[in-house]
């Protein structure tokens, strides 16, 4: 069965982009366009992995992690930042929020895959 990632980004280009990657990858990916979407669709679809913008419409990403962390059932599920936001102390804050780890944008379509898997889950194979 397809390891399931949801996708939370509002940049159109980005979505498109990560979202080929990881499904040449054979990933099934869902995308949300903003944080509560993703709230929500994280909760329904109960994903292997997130990966989060920190820039995002309504509610940022730090918020967006922090709510995640306060569900049970989500709780345990981990979350990547992937973000344009790279100055010092910027990964620091994402882990605070409750990120596991933080890609930086432009994501290097060389590197991304391997950065990605080290989050996620052993797969079963």
């Amino acid at each position: 069965m397809k390891k399931k990632i949801l996708y939370i980004e509002d940049n159109e280009q980005n979505l498109y982009l990560v979202t080929f990657i990881l499904e040449k990858h054979g990933y099934q990916v869902f995308a949300a366009m903003d944080g509560q979407q993703g709230i929500d669709s994280a909760a329904t679809i109960n994903p292997d992995l997130i990966l989060l913008d920190i820039q995002l419409p309504l509610m940022d990403g730090y918020a967006v992690a922090r709510q995640l962390r306060t569900n049970p059932g989500l709780a345990g599920i981990p979350i990547v930042a992937v973000t344009s936001y790279a100055m010092a102390g910027d990964r620091e804050k994402a882990i605070a929020a409750g990120c596991n780890g933080y890609i930086e944008k432009p994501i290097n379509p060389d590197t991304f895959m391997q950065q990605v898997e080290q989050h996620l889950p052993c797969r079963e194979e």
